[in-house]
């Protein structure tokens, strides 16, 4: 009577799938998809454009349907967030760190743009501006980029100004929908200055209505912070995470990598530790009084 229970069972192991394949996994932690949040740094159209060859790759790794949402502002991204949304975020370094502490976020990867895995913020004004040093603004209107949720555009760069003495009120602070729309309302003659990541300086695409970066003058830049990261909510699996990390890490690796690094404009995704963010917490707490 033994044999044919010991044939059962011979059968049965050999149809079951493997308990480390993507669908197991998958099956086991009950993750059917992937939601990834990417944050209003540029224009929705332009952010889907780019981010689509990501989410057909990390939808190919990963073996499961991937859905890209592109909020249109900060406010409509942060509810999201907080309403656990998105699976994977792709955000500013404040909403990192604020995440992490309120939500358990964890990061996956963080960016490489242009060779580097650091970021800074740049105060910009027109190339033929009579203006060249940030004393000068003093008074005048500066176009920051996205709201004071803005680690880059407005965190960074405030903390710029007030180490050169510009506090508050000494300067009038207006704000445009994005980075490249801040520039390029400074551009156009709606502000005296800009602030903006200095890949506005570099890439003539960030900002395609003034089209020639030599139009642009740096007057001031900041202290480098570490650059935009990669994280996953608080319930996805370790496992999940780490293959995600994999998959991102790995695209510098491969030749079908290069173009979907060329598309996102960078050139790798970069391994990365929350410690790595501990500069940006205190830039944070003396900005906007928040301790993360």
């Amino acid at each position: 009577m033994r044999t044919p229970i010991l044939l059962l069972l011979i059968v049965v192991a050999m149809i079951a799938p493997p308990l480390h394949s993507a669908d197991a996994l998958a099956h086991d932690n009950d993750v059917a998809s992937l939601r990834v949040g990417v944050f209003p740094r540029r224009p929705t159209a332009e952010t889907r454009r780019m981010m689509q060859p990501l989410v057909a790759h990390l939808s190919r790794q990963l073996q499961m349907p991937v859905t890209l949402f592109t909020p249109p502002d900060y406010p409509s991204f942060w509810r999201a967030i907080e309403q656990n949304r998105y699976d994977l975020v792709h955000y500013n370094q404040y909403h990192y760190v604020r995440a992490h502490k309120t939500l358990g976020h964890r990061l996956v990867a963080r960016n490489e743009e242009q060779g580097s895995n650091q970021i800074r913020a740049s105060v910009l004004v027109r190339n033929d501006s009579p203006i060249h040093t940030l004393d000068q603004l003093r008074g005048r209107k500066i176009m920051f980029g996205g709201g004071r949720g803005a680690m880059v555009s407005y965190i960074l760069a405030v903390d710029l100004l007030r180490e050169a003495g510009l506090d508050d009120g000494d300067y009038i602070a207006q704000f445009a929908l994005n980075p490249p729309q801040a520039v390029t309302a400074m551009y156009f003659g709606q502000a005296d200055a800009a602030s903006s990541g200095r890949i506005a300086l570099t890439s003539d695409t960030f900002t395609p209505q003034i089209g020639d970066s030599a139009q642009l003058r740096e007057i001031a830049k900041s202290a480098a912070i570490p650059q935009l990261p990669w994280a996953v909510r608080a319930d996805v699996p370790t496992t999940l995470q780490r293959r995600i990390t994999r998959a991102l890490v790995g695209l510098s690796d491969t030749p079908s990598g290069s173009p979907i690094l060329h598309q996102l404009q960078l050139t790798a995704f970069a391994t990365a530790v929350d410690a790595d963010y501990d500069n940006v917490r205190a830039v944070v707490a003396r900005i906007l009084g928040e301790q993360y």
